[in-house]
């Protein structure tokens, strides 16, 4: 800090300024307006006013070098502000850049950098898309132009961001791979059992072309779909990813990018999960080799007719840990039984594949699908009520399943009109697998341990719904191939960071908690001084900043001590 003297017609005024760094160009700022002659002698008392002066801006230096300086804001209620000056900033991405770096996707960058020699800053357009897909999640362009949000500003055009992505599809591999590696350094990966899933992602056009193209949507939409195949370890941390066609059969997903993690991850030894849609016999058999191996669910209704009556049979369950046998018949609805878990098991082969069908029934388990069922009965029976003609095209578990109709007569003639009811032989028919579960695999650990492992598969299914959902990944307005997989690329690293994050919290927040807490974690700049927060102090601000070592929560944060909080995040 200095001394600035100016002159009016009839006085000279003082003012203690200083130099700072504005977005990279250098300014001054006054820090406070001492007065004129006589205001400086008022308040110099005996001391001569120059040597108060000097006295005074070594204390303020002392002061702001200590970072205990008391800030007085000196705001004029009748001056405007400055138009089109940015005063407000998002700093909540400052704990997605701790992990960001951490995870070494900085190093990624610089690889690939070097690798294609192009100028513009691949570090600061990947993060900034990683950050905004999880903050700001929007398009390309819109990324851009809330990227600017940022505290720290970004360094690239938007003609980079397009450019970009082209490089990011062909290194699609090397990132991953690298990223997993990256990441065996930052914690232990819990990766002796993978989860493996597909899901889909529906476009903003009726044009088929390239990985666009029609598909048997989980959504339904009229439009084509690009569907996605994810690896996800035990912690819920997805691991790896492929991008297919819309109209690719989700079988024949899995053996691809299974091979890629063999080859580039340095993995051999693990155990995959799939659910009952994924395990063909071909993956099952893929997987009962070498040091893998495989745990699928298994549809009891699918069964053959003597597996099935063996598996709803009343009687031969265990429980774990005891000799004795039970019937299922018997069993009083008490609480103890109700968090109980009965299984049978037994080897079976299966187009020369021998494999362990574990069934398992729970009580409760029971009681939950009677629940479902009874509220989609009630729902079937208003429709049939008021208004039948709305049951159109029904969906495999779709309540209107329930509702049957009849076109014919009796007499096999065409009816004058249709008749809607209840079809009460199919209600019959599907509580009979009310409580019952099956899995097959090829381990002979316990019974209860193998269920343990297949219970975790929700998990792989959350981090489709956050795709879908809080980071708005549908619909894809992108019409190339390179940049749609490269899209979902910034997608499947935005859910790997930001499910560190919340291994770091390691709370029961919600996802919607999580995110509304760092789009909101904005500080306001008061130029020459420093920023002040004006996000609310939540228990998630103080476990975020407990847990990544940084704090804002101050009534002003100094530039000096910003600038460092900087360079923690980047370490």
């Amino acid at each position: 800090m200095r001394l600035k003297t100016t002159y009016s017609k009839n006085a000279k005024h003082y003012s203690i300024i200083k130099d700072i760094d504005n977005n990279g160009k250098r300014t001054t700022a006054i820090v406070e307006i001492l007065g004129n002659d006589d205001q400086v002698k008022a308040r110099a008392g005996t001391q001569d006013p120059m040597e108060w002066i000097e006295d005074y801006i070594k204390r303020l230096n002392k002061l702001e070098k200590d970072e205990n300086r008391v800030v007085s804001l000196n705001l004029n209620p009748k001056k405007e502000i400055t138009k089109d000056k940015q005063l407000s900033y998002n700093a909540g991405y400052l704990f997605l850049q701790k992990i960001y770096y951490k995870l070494g996707i900085k190093h990624i960058c610089s690889d690939i950098s070097e690798k294609y020699k192009f100028a513009y800053d691949l570090n600061s357009i990947l993060s900034n898309l990683i950050y905004s897909r999880i903050i700001y999640p929007t398009s390309k362009l819109g990324t851009y132009q809330l990227s600017k949000n940022f505290l720290e500003q970004p360094n690239f055009e938007l003609q980079h961001i397009y450019r970009s992505l082209e490089i990011i599809a062909k290194e699609n591999d090397y990132i991953q791979s690298e990223l997993y590696k990256n990441s065996l350094k930052y914690s232990k990966r819990n990766d002796a059992v993978l989860y493996y899933d597909c899901t889909n992602f529906f476009f903003e056009t009726e044009q088929e072309e390239g990985l666009k193209q029609y598909g048997h949507g989980k959504q339904h939409q009229p439009t084509p779909i690009v569907e996605m195949g994810l690896f996800m370890d035990s912690d819920g941390i997805p691991l790896a990813m492929s991008i297919h066609p819309g109209n690719t059969n989700e079988q024949i997903t899995l053996k691809p990018l299974e091979e890629k993690i063999l080859k580039d991850f340095g993995m051999s030894k693990f155990v995959v999960c799939t659910d009952a849609g994924l395990a063909s016999i071909a993956n099952r058999k893929f997987n009962n080799q070498k040091n893998r191996a495989f745990i699928t669910t298994q549809s009891i209704k699918k069964l053959k007719g003597f597996l099935k009556d063996w598996a709803l049979d009343n009687k031969g369950w265990k429980l774990t840990g005891s000799s004795k046998t039970y019937d299922i018949s018997e069993l009083e609805e008490t609480e103890e039984n109700q968090n109980k878990h009965f299984y049978k098991e037994r080897w079976i082969n299966e187009n020369d594949l021998e494999q362990r069908l574990i069934v398992t029934y729970s009580i409760k388990y029971r009681n939950y699908q009677r629940n479902i069922r009874s509220e989609q009965i009630a729902r079937a029976q208003k429709l049939v009520a008021t208004n039948p003609g709305k049951v159109g095209k029904v969906r495999q578990n779709d309540y209107k399943r329930f509702i049957s109709k009849i076109d014919v007569t009796t007499n096999g003639e065409l009816a004058e009109e249709t008749i809607y009811s209840l079809d009460k032989n199919l209600i019959c028919e599907e509580e009979k697998y009310d409580g019952f579960y099956g899995v097959c695999t090829n381990l002979e650990d316990e019974a209860a341990r193998i269920i343990e492992i297949t219970r975790k598969r929700w998990e792989i299914e959350e981090c489709f719904r956050l795709l879908k959902s809080e980071f708005k990944t549908r619909p894809v307005y992108l019409s190339r191939d390179d940049r749609i997989v490269a899209h979902f690329i910034t997608c499947f690293l935005a859910i790997v960071v930001y499910r560190y994050l919340e291994h770091e919290l390691d709370e029961a927040f919600t996802a919607s908690q999580i995110i509304k807490t760092l789009r909101g974690y904005n500080v306001r700049e008061f130029f020459g001084d420093g920023y002040v927060p004006t996000y609310t102090r939540t228990d998630i601000v103080d476990l975020l900043h407990n847990k990544f070592g940084f704090r804002t929560d101050f009534e002003i944060v100094s530039y000096k001590k910003m600038k460092n909080i900087f360079k923690s995040t980047r370490k």
